[in-house]
């Protein structure tokens, strides 16, 4: 739909990101901290201190588009180092999107 295909990478910067950023401060991380190009084309995904909202930023080719994820009841099952930069696939991302708990799965991968 978005021109987002099993090709598109995701980049997450774990731990919580301020969700009040708007373009500018989610793009400032893509660049500082995830060290990826923000016009890559690839999804950004970023998590709230609560854990109940996820940010998605890309660029479709004109312009940034960010989506945002407000989970009712529960919370998200995001890794929580603070340091880390993690790479996911699209269909992992959906699966943490859908509240798949990925620690209590096969022993959890976001160790």
């Amino acid at each position: 739909m978005f021109g987002i295909t099993s090709e598109t990478r995701v980049f997450v910067k774990t731990g919580v990101t301020d969700g009040r950023l708007g373009y500018e401060g989610l793009r400032g991380l893509a660049v500082k901290v995830l060290e990826q190009s923000p016009q890559s084309g690839h999804i950004f995904c970023f998590c709230n201190a609560a854990h109940n909202r996820i940010r998605l930023l890309w660029w479709d080719g004109t312009g940034f588009l960010i989506a945002t994820k407000r989970i009712e009841r529960g919370t998200f099952d995001f890794p929580k180092n603070e340091q880390a930069v993690m790479r996911m696939n699209t269909a992992q991302l959906q699966a943490l999107l859908n509240g798949v708990q990925f620690t209590r799965a096969n022993g959890g991968c976001w160790r």
